[in-house]
């Protein structure tokens, strides 16, 4: 073979090539995870240890963890009376000795044999006037006597070696010197980026000479990484782009202005960004593909409105899709109430103006006014529509629709958001022409997403960001509540609002194992709240296994003040808006995640009572990070930070949340410049090669390390 090595061709390499890997270390490797050259090079060390730096057996300190190498020099074991396995190891280096104990760990004894350089990292004790670490964590390091050592991921069960595989990846490197690696970027950007090349790097995350040297070695590493994932998504955007013919909608019209001028409050300086945003959107000829993310009650539907104006006054129609009906009337109620009063200019109306008019579609009208409806929908008699997926069932046409609005996008699946865009496409059999256009889309989440996570995971997306609540909202108290004497207390402070003709939440655990759980759970709570706390007071239960009808009466009488209190699941979690409700308890809140208890936090607060939430937790001993998060901040934003924090990063590229990365060394939490700077090259590259015809490499390693599922996934999310 000639030219250089790609990264497919290293995939194409078996283990068994490598020097001192037979059958039976062939097989091991499979088992870690490792079958060809590729997935040992790309198995990066997991630390590095600075053996210029490291402590000395003589420099360790009673009770402060502290990093050793040493070798070992005695191994013993035996079982106690109660068949407990104990190893014992003596180890030392030129300035001391320590011993390290082992419980319940046999195989330790196979492992460290007496003569094997080794790292152990614990906390050291006085033990019979002896310094000793107790089950500390062990890397074989053998004899690499590098100024840096590289550590390895090791798994027990399979009894492969930090110092083996450390071999290997040397061994695999020294043969490709000779032809040379691929570097699918070329010298001038590389050179414009500030990156090292692609074998320094190689080398440099391994075996580095210096700590400087490692961390460029990452951060050329860790930017191939997230520039794979955002040349998928922004050749997406841009294929999208290309193949959808957009409306180029008049902005900053007489409808937008009347509406803006008649709301009865100042907009934010972050609702006219994103307005901005938005219109230039609107005035373009690609279609809008925009996630406009906002905390509970920072203003989304005002820009939604303004969006969905902007096609009425183009002669268009607005949509607004919402997930459940509860949420669908809640906003007919509120952009009605929004838009009361408001004209649209008209040439052809003899007034110069006519009626707006907006109209509610979900499963609950009635067949004849259902026909009706869909009747004036398709001759353009409806300006804008607001519904639940009914909007997008079979038989519901629009004359044209200029501007889709989906709020709470993570709860429709891509399909649904593809049938509503598509409700664009041919639109209408009346009187106004037929037209070949894709209307444009916002999505809306209140779930407030990382920077860097919304620009990976929804990087086929433009972001717009509401990071500025309107003047007047009332902030909300949290509370930890754990003990029954401060439970006491908070029941007694409820019972006082309630008294005072405000109303209250109970939320019940999350029980992940059973929804059935969930629902008992709920109604044990409703029955003893009843007969105890709450005894009373008028309760009302919410839960998922109700009907809908059943959801929607208990959520109305709770509306409409004939309930004080209401006793719910997570059911309540999205968008129900009662301004007087201003009390929200929430049991075993550690059970919850941060981003759920924000937003079931978000259901108080409406109105202009000042509101409290309690967050209680079973143990009084033990904080919650999560629990402390949301005592301290009421800001979505830094939650999600938080957040993503506490939980780790999940995965981009495929379903599973496990906290587990998919990104090998990129992080969403602290790669923020990377994963921009990723963003723009990828922009860079398809807007001058939408099909990669010159960066073949980048196609090939596209193809090779991101499955055409994934890529699928990265899309679909």
């Amino acid at each position: 073979m000639t030219g250089k090595i790609t990264l497919s061709d290293l995939a194409d390499i078996d283990v068994e090539v490598l020097k001192g890997v037979g059958e039976k270390r062939k097989e091991s490797l499979a088992q870690y995870g490792i079958t060809n050259v590729l997935e040992l090079l790309m198995n990066y060390p997991r630390k590095w240890v600075d053996r210029t730096n490291e402590a000395r057996v003589s420099d360790l300190v009673v009770g402060h963890e502290a990093l050793v190498i040493v070798e070992v020099r005695k191994v013993s074991k035996f079982t106690t009376k109660n068949r407990r396995t104990v190893v014992t190891i003596e180890v030392g280096d030129e300035s001391g000795r320590l011993t390290a104990v082992f419980f319940n760990q046999p195989w330790r004894e196979r492992q460290l044999k007496v003569g094997t350089q080794i790292s152990m990292f614990g906390k050291p004790d006085l033990f019979r006037g002896v310094l000793q670490m107790s089950n500390p964590l062990i890397d074989l390091i053998g004899d690499r006597t590098g100024r840096i050592v590289p550590i390895y991921p090791q798994s027990e069960k399979v009894q492969v070696s930090t110092w083996e595989l450390a071999t290997w990846v040397e061994s695999a490197l020294e043969r490709c010197r000779e032809r040379g690696l691929c570097d699918p970027l070329p010298v001038e950007l590389i050179s414009k980026l500030e990156l090292v090349d692609r074998t320094a790097a190689l080398w440099a995350i391994h075996f580095p000479e210096t700590m400087l040297a490692k961390q460029n070695a990452r951060r050329r590493l860790a930017f191939d990484e997230l520039l794979r994932v955002q040349v998928v998504l922004v050749g997406r955007k841009r294929a999208f782009e290309l193949d959808n013919t957009g409306i180029r909608h008049i902005v900053n019209g007489k409808l937008q202005q009347r509406f803006v001028a008649a709301i009865p409050f100042a907009l934010t300086g972050a609702q006219q960004r994103v307005i901005a945003e938005v219109d230039k959107d609107l005035a373009s000829p690609h279609p809008m593909h925009r996630l406009l993310q906002g905390d509970v009650g920072s203003g989304k539907t005002v820009v939604a409105v303004s969006a969905m104006l902007a096609a009425v006054q183009g002669g268009h129609q607005g949509a607004l899709m919402a997930p459940t009906e509860v949420l669908a009337e809640q906003h007919f109620n509120g952009v009605r109430k929004l838009l009361e009063g408001l004209l649209v200019p008209d040439a052809n109306n003899l007034f110069g103006d006519r009626q707006l008019r907006v109209e509610l579609l979900t499963s609950r009208v009635t067949s004849e006014r259902r026909r009706e409806l869909l009747r004036d929908l398709a001759n353009g008699g409806v300006d804008i529509l607001i519904g639940t997926h009914a909007l997008i069932q079979e038989g519901v046409e629009f004359a044209s629709l200029g501007v889709a609005v989906i709020d709470e996008q993570h709860r429709f699946g891509v399909e649904q958001r593809a049938a509503l865009r598509n409700k664009g496409d041919n639109s209408g059999t009346s009187a106004r022409k037929k037209t070949n256009t894709t209307p444009d889309v916002l999505v809306m989440t209140a779930t407030p997403i990382p920077r860097t996570a919304a620009m990976t995971v929804y990087g086929d997306l433009d972001v717009s960001v509401l990071d500025e609540m309107p003047p007047g909202r009332t902030p909300i108290k949290t509370f930890w509540v754990a003990g029954k004497k401060s439970e006491a207390k908070m029941w007694s402070e409820v019972r006082d609002a309630i008294a005072q003709g405000q109303q209250a939440f109970v939320v019940c655990p999350l029980i992940e194992e059973s929804e059935k759980l969930e629902v008992a759970s709920a109604q044990d709570t409703f029955k003893l709240l009843g007969k105890t706390e709450l005894k009373d007071f008028k309760l009302g239960l919410l839960h998922g296994r109700l009907s809908s009808n059943e959801k929607d009466e208990t959520m109305t009488e709770f509306r409409e003040r004939k309930l004080d209190v209401l006793v719910a699941t997570t059911v309540i979690e999205v968008g129900v808006d009662v301004p007087n409700a201003t009390c929200m308890v929430v049991l075993d809140a550690d059970r919850f995640g941060i981003a759920q208890l924000h937003q079931l936090r978000g259901r108080v607060g409406r109105g202009v009572i000042a509101s409290r939430c309690w967050l209680v937790t079973s143990n009084e001993e033990i904080r919650s990070p999560r629990v402390d998060a949301l005592v301290e901040s009421t800001d979505g934003f830094y939650l999600a930070e938080v957040d993503l924090e506490l939980r780790g990063e999940g995965t981009i590229m495929n379903t599973a949340q496990k906290g587990r990365s998919d990104l090998k060394l990129a992080s969403l939490r602290n790669d923020r410049d990377l994963i921009e700077l990723a963003r723009a090259t990828a922009f860079e590259i398809i807007d001058n090669d939408p099909t990669l015809k010159s960066h073949n490499e980048i196609r090939d390693e596209i193809d090779l390390l991101l499955t055409p599922d994934e890529e699928e996934f990265l899309f679909k999310n």
